[in-house]
This record gives structure tokens, sequence and C-alpha cells, in this order.
């Protein structure tokens, strides 16, 4: 383990801390200023560092600035006396590990440093871990029994069925098996077989031939054909329309298929994995899908276990996904206490592992500190707030729970959104964190237009892409218009679009 660095212009402070540090058996050593610490740090670091803000020479912020940029990582204490509290506060939130305000207890001084000392050293086993860090991560004994299986179906061709709740990474699963297979070096390509309208799907798997429909122009190759050679992976296998069960049925039988509108059967050389949230058997029963399809593909099986048969992995992979936004977001990455890891732990997670990564996005975003306190979680998830109901679920981290089956016969809930709260400024604009979690937060929104859609299809509503293009670009329009307060030609530029457009569009919808 490394020293722990201290830095102050005052000698008695250096001393006590030294003399607290050696009676606890660690290591230290002492700077009187900034410029020596900096010349230090060329040969060698610490494991922490405790440094006063006011020093001759440079003061502390110049010297964390200097230390963020070198090792990001790396825990800071500021000393500051109470004269320097607010500002201090103020500035080191976004960038140190704790203040110690001047005069302190020696002993509470010591409990801090060694709360820094395991934060490092657990940041240390983190990094280590996260260099080439799996495609999948997981501890607990059921994703464990799912390695061994992705191993053991490493050299294989056969065709593989996955199930498992929504958000428990069924398609990291698919890409784990395409990667470890002999059609490695061949493509990877998905379908959401739920997010593609009925009429529009066939084309997607098959492709068409040129005027096999109005508006084929071209040729176009299906999914199929763009997989040659490698791996097709049809999630959500449990949603597709009967008609086109049978012409999958017919490819996985003998290997051919027919472009829309074509007359020449096609070869497809293919390895197809399936996935599906929902109880297949169940739906053979109620005659929504093709008993000798789903024999086909159900040669292999996986069950990905839902977060609450894996909790002892809820901690590995916070720390992931909380490294992984920060570096996606472009900031510092945020650390969880030992308290906070510890009751998130206990939380069921009815949205699984993207419920997961979705908070972490969110914490990255709004958290207020560096280390995450039990306070700092949503209202909603520590039971402090009115709309709390009880499932462990945060206000802006997930839409509305949509009850689904799942292949166990229970119910399960899709977290499909990322979080969404965005706050606003006394003029209605969007601050600072409403347009980073914006940006950085929103990735599933497609997956909310795709539910929405099969809602409306499956309850017979007419003229559903009429409905859903209206919706889509009101919204578009009010974010654009919120944006640019309301100046309609700034709106139509940034939505690159013409000021005619923009004036027609604003009439069509019905904006005042």
């Amino acid at each position: 383990m490394k020293p722990i660095w201290i830095v102050d212009d005052d000698q008695s402070i250096r001393w006590v801390l030294e003399k607290a540090l050696a009676r606890e058996s660690l290591l230290s050593r002492s700077f009187t200023n900034v410029r020596d610490v900096l010349a230090a740090l060329e040969d060698d670091e610490p494991q922490v560092l405790i440094s006063d803000i006011r020093m001759p020479g440079g003061s502390g912020l110049d010297l964390l600035q200097a230390l963020k940029a070198r090792h990001p990582g790396l825990p800071v204490i500021v000393m500051t006396a109470y004269s320097d509290l607010d500002s201090a506060v103020a500035a080191f939130q976004g960038g140190a590990f704790e203040y110690l305000a001047k005069p302190f207890d020696v002993d509470k001084a010591v409990e801090l440093i060694r709360r820094a000392l395991q934060e490092s050293l657990r940041e240390e086993e983190m990094e280590d871990r996260l260099v080439d860090a799996p495609e999948i991560l997981g501890q607990a004994p059921a994703m464990q029994d799912v390695f061994r299986a992705i191993g053991r179906l490493s050299q294989s061709n056969v065709t593989v069925l996955i199930t498992g709740e929504s958000g428990t990474g069924k398609e990291l699963v698919a890409q784990a098996l395409h990667k470890h297979s002999p059609r490695a070096n061949g493509p990877f390509i998905a379908l959401n077989t739920a997010a593609i309208p009925k009429d529009l799907l066939e084309s997607e798997l098959f492709g068409h031939e040129r005027g096999a429909f109005t508006g084929a122009q071209t040729m176009r190759r299906g999914r199929f054909e763009q997989a040659e050679g490698g791996t097709l992976f049809l999630d959500e296998i449990g949603d597709m329309p009967f008609d086109l069960q049978t012409r999958l049925l017919r490819v996985l039988s003998d290997g051919n298929f027919y472009r829309v509108g074509g007359h020449n059967p096609l070869r497809a050389n293919v390895r197809v994995i399936a996935a599906t949230h929902q109880n297949l058997e169940t739906r053979v029963k109620e005659g929504l899908f093709r008993e000798d399809l789903f024999h086909r593909l159900n040669v292999i099986r996986l069950r990905l276990p839902p977060l609450r048969e894996r909790p002892e992995d809820i901690t590995l992979l916070a720390r992931h996904f909380l490294q992984k936004s920060a570096k996606e977001l472009g900031v510092e990455p945020k650390r969880m206490s030992d308290e906070a890891l510890a009751y998130v732990s206990t939380l069921p997670f009815p949205g699984n592992v993207r419920q997961l990564e979705n908070l972490c996005n969110w914490l990255t975003v709004m958290a207020p500190a560096q280390t995450i306190e039990v306070k700092d979680l949503p209202r909603e998830m520590i039971g402090g707030g009115s709309g709390s109901n009880g499932t462990g679920t945060a206000s802006g981290i997930a839409r509305a729970p949509e009850a689904r089956d799942d292949t166990d016969g229970h119910d399960a809930v899709d977290y499909g959104a990322a979080p969404s709260v965005i706050t606003t400024e006394p003029d209605g604009a969007l601050s600072f964190a409403g347009r980073v979690a914006s940006a950085g937060a929103m990735a599933g929104w497609e997956n909310l237009l795709a539910g929405e859609a099969r809602a409306m299809l499956e309850s017979g509503q007419p003229e559903v892409m009429d409905a859903l293009t209206r919706r889509f670009e009101k919204a578009v329009l009010e974010a654009a218009l919120g944006v640019t307060r309301g100046r309609r030609v700034e709106a139509a530029t940034r939505l690159g679009i013409g000021r005619n457009t923009i004036t027609r569009k604003l009439q069509e919808l019905g904006f005042d």
C-alpha cells in the first residue's frame, strides 16, 4: 500500500497527523507546499492525500485540480479553517473525497482518512477488474451457471433460446454466445421483433425485391442476409406475428427463404439465437405461438436469473455502471458509500440490471457529492416520498411498470426507460442537470415507443402510425421551442427544417 501524503505549511498540523497515522501503522509523507507535491508526483503517487486549502506558493484548489487531471480516482481530503468552510465545500464537492474543518479532532481525522483509504483500495480493485471487463458481470452461482453454459456452447452452432425477465441482459448473453462461437468473425445482427410493425417485419427479416410493394424502389437485403456467416439474434420472439412464425420455421427447418416479392430461394448460413421474457409454453397453449417453432427454437435453453436472485452482484454491477456512466458523460466517477451499497443491495429491482444501470445514470447526474450516501438516493427508494409504491422503484428512474408474464409464470416488470429527471430554470429553460440527464440517460426511449406502439396495435386502435407520428413530432417541437424559449426560426434551424415547415407543423398539431 502506498503512503498517505500530508500537505500543510503548518508544522504542528503535519506533526499531529504523522504521529496519529503512525499509531495506526499507516505510512505517511509530508509536504509544506504544492510545488513539492507536484514534483513528487512525477515519480510517485499517494494512496490518499490530505491537504490544507491555503498555503504559500499555491492553493489546495490548484493542487486538487492537478491531482484530478493525473489521478482522477485518488481520494483527496481538504483541510480548511471555519472561515473558509462555505467556499471549500462549494469548491470541493465536485472533486474532493471529503473536507476536514480546523480545528479538528484527531481521532475523527484518522477515521476519515481510513474511510478514504478503504475507498482508494476498493477503487484500485475495481479498476483492475474493469480494465478488460467481460461482456457480462456476475459472481452469483446462478450467473456462474450461465457462464458455464456459454463455455460449453462455445464451439457449437446449435440454436439457443434465452429466457428471462426484461432487463436481465438477454442480448448481452447472445453477444457472448456469438463472440465465443466459430462464427465470431461473422456479423452479429440483432432484431427486436416486437419493435417492428407487422407489415414491415417480413421485409426486415427476409428483405424484398424491387417493386414488391409500394415504396420498394430498390432491392433490400433482410436481416438473414445481413447475418450471413454470423449470428442472428431475434429478441422478443414471443411477440412475432403468427403468420411470420411459419416462414421462420421454414428457414430453421431447411435453411431456405425468399425475399418478399422474390421467386428464387436463398440459402441462409446463419445461427439463430432467440430470446423472450414470456412463457412460450403458455403462448403455445393459448394458440399464439406455433408448437413446432417452439421446439425448433428450444434446442438449448438458457434462463437468466432476475437481479433479486443474485443480490451479491449488485455491488459489482453498481460500481461498474457508475464508472461507465461517468465515462459516457465525461465527468468524475462517483462512488457509493458502504452504507449506500448495503442498502441498494436489499432493494428488489423489478426492472433488473437495466433498472440498476438507470439508477447509476441518475446518480451520476443528480447526486450532489462524489460519495453517494443513502440520503442521496431517489426519495421513493428510501421510502421518503409520497409517491413511494413499496416496490423500490424511484421517481424519475423508471416509467410506470408494464406487467408481463415471465418465463416462470410470475409477473415481470419492464423498466425500459432511462432516467428522465429534468429540472427547469425559473424561465422554463432546461437546467444544466436536465440537459445532462436528457443527453446522457435517455437511451431507452425507442423501447418506450415500441411498447406504446405494441399496446396500441394489440388494442386494435386505428391509424397507429399517424397517431404516433403526431405525438413524436409534437414532443420534438415542444422540446425545440423550450430550448429556444419559443423562438420559431431558431427552433427550425436547430431541428434542420425550414421556417415554413415548422409553421405548418405547429398549425397542424394545434400549437397556440
